[in-house]
């Protein structure tokens, strides 16, 4: 049986209270904040009260590894020990910023945090920790199938002590928020390169410099996911210092698997958590509605769709912790079986149980008036984040095949 550690179970009782206090309470005021803003994608004002609330109670930056646990008060927690926290926060889709845990911010502080030099730690790194600014990171490309990363076209060409880029990318998660001031950009530095994974690297452009511009908001299933919100970006001879560079030419794609492992585990997290309260609420709906002169709770039907739920719930649960286990225990390059495991199975798994939970609600279940609608987009895009089920699929199945076969 698993045991997580003396902190993990202390914060996991102090988050518990705190989402009782302060986050559950709030979900009707952030919704009526974000419908009557004048920009969508500014910072809404909960959440924001919120933040100073959770920082001054150290549930803050709690996502931070041991590896890298200079950055974080408490010394960082193992992937294993964070999961149930993670998990707490997707209970509520928007809480995990006021925990400074939010994608892809996270995943771009690693980056920091791996990859970064001093100066660009203290610029980038040392204002994402105190939650002052937020961040983006730019990979996906319209004109070409971004699921193999090799495939990006964006140009970095060199010019002087100038880097000068020119491409498009599309659904950049964060690129629409007033307070991003960063985003970390992938491209091609050596296109010629024989091997395809030392043509890219990854340089900081920082939001207002001249040539990048933001085209759009994107939706997900009719979602514009805001204050975050998705764009579609374009880079028109934009110029970046050469020190912009992260880790040095040609590293790109090294960085970008190097970012991905903890950050889709993060989200299979979080998709766990927004199940496991659709199925306590939907478990209170059947309770509460009658059909046929029975409650819904009484119908065959009923009773097999929750106790399929719960079943897919508890084996997803299993498989995140199983995973984040291996993780710690020989890091995530040596883990890629589980975490492709998970990143597969988890979001489509937790996208079913959701659509039995919208099916339980009857015409409810479609509308904003319950969070399952956003859940359920949510888990539709994660199996095209981080790369599409098939990537990671056709990349466990090779794995598998020379182990076994």
């Amino acid at each position: 049986m698993y045991q997580f550690s003396e902190q993990s179970q202390a914060f996991q009782a102090q988050l518990q209270q705190f989402m009782e206090q302060y986050i559950y309470p709030n979900e009707a005021s952030f919704e009526h904040q974000l419908a009557n803003a004048s920009n969508r994608f500014a910072p809404v004002p909960i959440v924001e009260e919120l933040k100073a609330k959770a920082k001054a109670q150290g549930l803050w930056n709690l996502f931070v590894p041991p590896s890298h646990g200079e950055y974080a008060d408490f010394g960082g927690l193992s992937n294993f020990d964070y999961a149930p926290l993670a998990e707490m926060m997707g209970r509520v889709a928007w809480s995990a910023e006021v925990f400074n845990c939010n994608a892809p911010d996270t995943g771009n502080m690693e980056v920091f945090m791996k990859y970064g030099t001093q100066a660009q730690k203290d610029r980038w790194l040392r204002p994402l920790l105190a939650g002052e600014i937020r961040s983006a990171y730019a990979m996906t490309e319209p004109q070409v199938a971004s699921s193999d990363a090799t495939n990006v076209e964006l140009s970095i060409e060199a010019d002087g002590d100038e880097w000068v880029l020119n491409g498009r990318k599309w659904f950049i998660t964060g690129a629409m928020y007033e307070k991003t001031e960063i985003f970390i950009v992938m491209g091609k530095s050596d296109p010629n390169n024989p091997s395809r994974h030392l043509q890219q690297s990854q340089v900081l452009v920082p939001k207002g410099t001249a040539g990048l511009h933001i085209i759009r908001p994107l939706t997900t299933l009719g979602y514009d996911d805001a204050p975050h919100g998705h764009a579609e970006l374009r880079f028109d001879n934009c110029r970046v210092p050469k020190e912009n560079i992260l880790l040095g030419e040609g590293r790109g794609f090294e960085i970008s698997q190097g970012r991905l492992g903890p950050g889709r585990m993060h989200h299979c997290m979080r998709l766990i958590g927004a199940a496991q309260r659709a199925l306590e609420i939907t478990c209170q709906r059947v309770t509460q509605r009658a059909t046929f002169g029975r409650q819904l709770a009484e119908h065959q039907s009923v009773r097999e769709a929750i106790a399929d739920c719960f079943i897919d719930i508890e084996t997803s649960r299993l498989l995140v912790l199983k995973a984040c286990h291996k993780m710690d225990e020989v890091g995530a390059k040596n883990a890629r079986d589980m975490i492709a495991a998970a990143k597969v199975g988890v979001p489509r798994t937790i996208q079913n149980v959701l659509d039995k939970c919208m099916q339980m609600h009857g015409a409810g279940g479609l509308t904003a008036d319950y969070f399952l609608a956003d859940a359920f987009n949510y888990a539709r895009w994660c199996r095209q984040a981080d790369g599409p089920d098939q990537v990671h699929q056709m990349a466990l199945g090779k794995q598998l095949i020379k182990q076994f076969g």
